[in-house]
Parts: structure tokens; C-alpha cells; sequence
């Protein structure tokens, strides 16, 4: 056993998958192809190529570019940036209920994922052999993989939610879940960010998570629906959670990205009680529906109004939280607008991350309904 868990932390099976897919470290092609990839010749991405040393220490040569925009484009669905579109997506225009268990569970999983990452500090696979195509999370430590974790529980934790409240094909949800959460967990691996061990770490953690909070999850909602001290504590605990985030010998992104996500569900969280305090009472997972509702034309339109209007809100919160924020913070601690150092500091990253992405969560789900309200997309 301890070999098998060896060999599946180790850099060597997925070099083997990358090679397998068509992606090969361009020293590996003899001088001539070394020659392309440095060119952005025959064979090769130009613009994975071309880069700033800094950037990118490795040229490499691409020879399936069906598996290369696959599990790039998978890989771009396990990022926050997707999750903080897509899910309020769908409390815009699928279902209150299903969006409010993503968002919580979203949030969970993603802090368990980042700590365990920097409590385990398992190093991320070696380069050589492996390809890395992404330098950002580099910094970052490897076990669990987060995006396996984030994939896994959203992906099955909407299927657990619809199941329960929409008829349709079981066996369908269930294809589109293993689908989802398969790919994002394989791109890891083609993209040379993680073992084999740290994808099916994270996936089994998310697993864990799932069948522990599912059975509660109608009680769990109703407490964050109608407890009086649910606001107090939404945002206390994230962001105690944010200060006492584990120290690191060096500076790593984790933390400021688990403030993020933290900021952003509590700040959805507050929304969500507000809202049925004081707007109209949510649903919870008891009712049910005979399928989803079919998308005809103008109700398509109106859908994209509601998206587009929601994220042009969100994005303006965004601009103008951070800006507020920053300008308090610097203020306080006497630091000019460029300094990054100063920006990486607990007292300035916990609150400047924490605070603007508590109001964009906030904004998502008080802010944006009413103004659909208001514009009659409701």
C-alpha cells in the first residue's frame, strides 16, 4: 500500500498522462522541434510560448490540441473566478434553495482545501519531468487539489439539490456530475499542477463533506434562514477564520484566495437571511417541481438581461468596495498605492479581501434581484 501511495504522489504518472495527451516538454523533440517551440514554429502553442522568463521557465510542444483546449478550458472551470460567476448565475435564474447549498458548501470545502494545503505542505509535482502550464499557483502547496474538491462538491451537491426538487432523469444528472468533476480533476494532471494523490484527496474530502452535510442540509438552511444571530455569526466566523489563517514561511496566495471566498459567501449568506426576513420567505428543499422550466426565446433573452445586468452590478461593487477599502487601509497604515508588500500584510489583506468580497456576495443576492426588480426581469 505504501508503495501505491507513493508512486501516485510522485511526478512520474502524471508525466506519463501528459505524454499520453500530447503534451511533451519541448527538449524532449530533438533540436529542430526545440527550435519551433522556442519560434512558436509547427506543432507548438504560440502563445504558451511566449512568455517572460520569470514567467515561464519551460517551453513545450503540444501534439493533441484536442486534449490541450479540453483541459485548459477544464481547468478554467475549477477557478474562482468561474464560481463567482456561475453561481450567482444560478440564484439569478435557477433555483434560491440549490444556489444557497453551493455557496455554503462551495465556501467550506474551498477553506478546508487551502488550510489542509498549508498544514500538509506536500510540494506539487517536479519540473522536469512533469509540464507545468500554469505558474500562479505554483507558489502554492499541492495536497489536496482544490479544484478536484470545488468540481466534486458543487457538481454533486447540485445534483443532490435538483434531485430532490426537479423530476428529471437520474441517471442524466448523475452522467453530467461524473462528467464535470472528472474533467476538472484530469485537467489538474494536464496541466502538471498535481499528483494523482492530491486530485483523488481532494475529490474524497469533497465526498466526505457531501454525504455528512447532505442528510442535514433542510435543517442547516432553515437555521441560516431564520436565526437572528445568523448575520453576526456569518461574517464573524469567516473572518476569524481569515486572521488565524495558518503562517507560512514564505508569502503564499492561499491565504488572500481563501479570504476571498470566505468574504464572498458570507457576504451571500447575510443576503440570503436578509432576504427572507425582509423581502419575501425562500423556499427550502421540501417542495418539489415537475422539471426545469424550458427556455423559449424571449425568456432566454431575459435570462442574459439578468446575467448581464448581475454581473455588471457585481463588478461595480467590486471597483468601488476595493477602492474604499484600500483607500481606509492605507490611510490607517501609511502605505503608497504600490507598495505590495504592505498589501500582503495580515492587517491589510484579511480586511481589504474580506470586506470587498463580502459586499460583492451581498450585492449578488440583495442588490441584483431588486434591480431586476425594479427593471421587470422578474
Amino acid at each position: 500500500m505504501s508503495r501505491v501511495l507513493r508512486s501516485l504522489r510522485g511526478s512520474q504518472p502524471v508525466a506519463r498522462f501528459q505524454r499520453c495527451c500530447g503534451l511533451f516538454p519541448a527538449a524532449e523533440e530533438g533540436p529542430a522541434d526545440t527550435e519551433r517551440a522556442r519560434a512558436g514554429g509547427n506543432g507548438v502553442d504560440p502563445e504558451a510560448n511566449v512568455c517572460s522568463p520569470a514567467d515561464c521557465a519551460q517551453k513545450y510542444v503540444v501534439k493533441n490540441y484536442f486534449y490541450y483546449y479540453l483541459f485548459r478550458f477544464s481547468a478554467a472551470l475549477g477557478e474562482e473566478v468561474f464560481y463567482i460567476t456561475f453561481l450567482p448565475f444560478t440564484y439569478w435564474n435557477i433555483d434560491h434553495s440549490v444556489s444557497r447549498r453551493m455557496i455554503v458548501i462551495w465556501s467550506v470545502v474551498m477553506y478546508i482545501g487551502q488550510v489542509s494545503k498549508d498544514l500538509l505542505k506536500w510540494p506539487r509535482p517536479l519540473s522536469p519531468p512533469v509540464v507545468k502550464l500554469e505558474r500562479r499557483t505554483d507558489a502554492e502547496y499541492g495536497m489536496p487539489s482544490t479544484h478536484a474538491m470545488a468540481a466534486t462538491a458543487i457538481s454533486f451537491s447540485f445534483l443532490s439539490a435538483t434531485t430532490n426538487h426537479y423530476k428529471y432523469p437520474f441517471e442524466l444528472g448523475l452522467t453530467g456530475a461524473l462528467l464535470f468533476s472528472t474533467l476538472v480533476c484530469l485537467s489538474r494532471l494536464y496541466t502538471g499542477m498535481h499528483t494523482v494523490l492530491d486530485v483523488l484527496g481532494g475529490a474524497l474530502i469533497s465526498a466526505v463533506l457531501l454525504v455528512l452535510v447532505c442528510p442535514a442540509w433542510d435543517s442547516i438552511d432553515r437555521v441560516l434562514l431564520t436565526s437572528p444571530l445568523c448575520p453576526l455569526l456569518s461574517l464573524a466566523v469567516p473572518l476569524l477564520l481569515c486572521y488565524k489563517y495558518p503562517k507560512l514561511d514564505s508569502y503564499s496566495p492561499t491565504r488572500a484566495d481563501t479570504t476571498t471566498i470566505l468574504g464572498a459567501g458570507a457576504g451571500a449568506t447575510v443576503g440570503f437571511w436578509l432576504n427572507n426576513q425582509y423581502v419575501a420567505a425562500a423556499s427550502t428543499s421540501d417542495g418539489f417541481r415537475p422539471g426545469f422550466p424550458l427556455l423559449s426565446g424571449p425568456m432566454l433573452v431575459v435570462v442574459l438581461a439578468r446575467f448581464l445586468v448581475g454581473i455588471g452590478i457585481i463588478l461595480v461593487t467590486r471597483q468601488l468596495a476595493k477602492s474604499l477599502v484600500l483607500g481606509v487601509l492605507r490611510y490607517c497604515y501609511k502605505f503608497p498605492m504600490g507598495d505590495l508588500e504592505a498589501r500582503r500584510r495580515l492587517e491589510v489583506e484579511v480586511p481589504y479581501k474580506f470586506v470587498t468580497y463580502s459586499s460583492v456576495g451581498f450585492s449578488a443576492t440583495v442588490i441584483v434581484p431588486l434591480l431586476h426588480q425594479v427593471l421587470g426581469l422578474i
